[in-house]
C-alpha cells in the first residue's frame, strides 16, 4: 500500500496533526502544495486545514512569501510543558547550580526516536557564551548531549540504530564513520561523560553527563554549551566536567537512583 493509500485512511483530525508534526527539525517553512505533496495529501486538503490552524495561531503565514511558519500559541505552552515534566520540574534547581558555578549555559535534553532535543535550558551571564533554545534537536551522533544519551541507551537500541542510521556531516568535526562513533561511544560509557567541539556548531563545544531513573535507564543528559575559546582551557574543563558529573549524579539520585 502506497503512502497516499495509507493516508486516505486519515482523519481530519490525524491529517491536522499529520501537518502540524511538518513544522520541526530543519524545515521550518512549508508552502500549501509542497506539504501537499510531502505528505500526500491534496492542496484543498491542506489549505483547508492550515486556514483553522491559522485561526487558532498554530501556524502563521508570511504575507509575502504565502509560506507558512510555526504560531506564536506554543509560547503559552512552554509554562505549562515545565511544570508538568517531572524531569525539567526537578531538574531546575540542578540545572541553577551548574550555571552559577561554572557561570556556562546549561541545558537538559531528551531523546526522542532518534533525536535529542533540548527540552529546558539556563543561559550563561557572560558575554561570550554559547546558546542552546528550548526545543533543538540534533541527531544522536552529534554533539555531546546527543552523544551521551546514544552512549548510554540499552544495547538493543544501539545495535538498531548503527544498523538504520546513515551519518552525515552537520560540520567538518560531526563523526560520520560507524566505527569511530562506536569507539566514542564506548569511550563516553566508561569515563561517564561526553565531549565535544564544533561538531554541530563550529566554535563551540559541549559537556554531557546522564542522568538515569530509578532503574539505572537513561533519562536525559545535562549539559553544557561552552565556546570554543574556554573549552580549552584545561583548568576550566577540568572544573566543568566536576561539577556537571556531580549535578547529574544528585539529579539521578533524585529520581530514585540507589547508588
Amino acid at each position: 500500500m502506497t503512502q497516499k493509500q495509507n493516508q486516505k485512511k486519515l482523519t481530519s483530525i490525524e491529517k491536522a496533526l499529520e501537518i502540524m508534526l511538518k513544522f520541526q527539525g530543519k524545515k521550518i517553512s512549508w508552502g500549501i502544495r509542497e506539504l501537499g505533496g510531502e505528505l500526500g495529501f491534496s492542496p484543498a486538503t491542506v489549505q483547508r486545514i492550515l486556514q483553522v490552524l491559522k485561526s487558532y495561531e498554530f501556524v502563521r503565514q508570511d504575507p509575502n512569501t504565502r509560506q507558512y511558519f510555526i504560531g506564536n500559541v506554543f509560547y503559552r505552552f512552554i509554562e505549562t510543558l515545565h511544570h508538568s515534566n517531572r524531569l525539567t520540574a526537578i531538574g531546575r534547581k540542578f540545572m541553577e547550580e551548574v550555571t552559577a558555578n561554572t557561570r556556562e549555559t546549561v541545558h537538559l535534553n531528551i531523546m526522542e526516536g532518534d533525536l535529542r532535543i533540548c527540552i529546558d535550558s539556563i543561559e550563561s551571564s557572560q558575554v561570550l557564551k554559547a546558546g542552546m533554545p528550548i526545543g533543538n534537536q540534533s541527531p544522536l551522533y552529534a554533539g555531546a548531549s546527543a552523544k551521551c544519551l546514544l552512549a548510554f541507551s540499552n544495547d538493543e537500541y544501539k545495535n538498531e540504530y548503527f544498523k538504520k542510521t546513515k551519518l552525515l556531516p552537520v560540520t567538518e568535526n560531526t563523526i560520520v564513520d560507524p566505527a569511530q562513533l562506536k569507539t566514542e561511544i564506548k569511550k563516553i560509557k566508561g569515563q561517564g561523560y561526553a565531549i565535544s567541539l564544533g561538531e554541530r556548531t563550529p566554535g563551540l563545544g559541549s559537556l554531557s553527563a546522564p542522568v538515569f531513573d530509578y532503574k539505572g535507564m537513561i533519562q536525559a543528559s545535562l549539559s553544557l554549551a561552552i565556546p570554543e575559546i574556554r573549552i580549552k582551557q584545561k583548568d576550566h574543563l577540568s572544573t566543568c566536567i566536576q561539577i556537571l558529573t556531580s549535578a547529574a549524579n544528585k539529579f539521578s539520585k533524585a529520581l530514585g537512583l540507589a547508588h
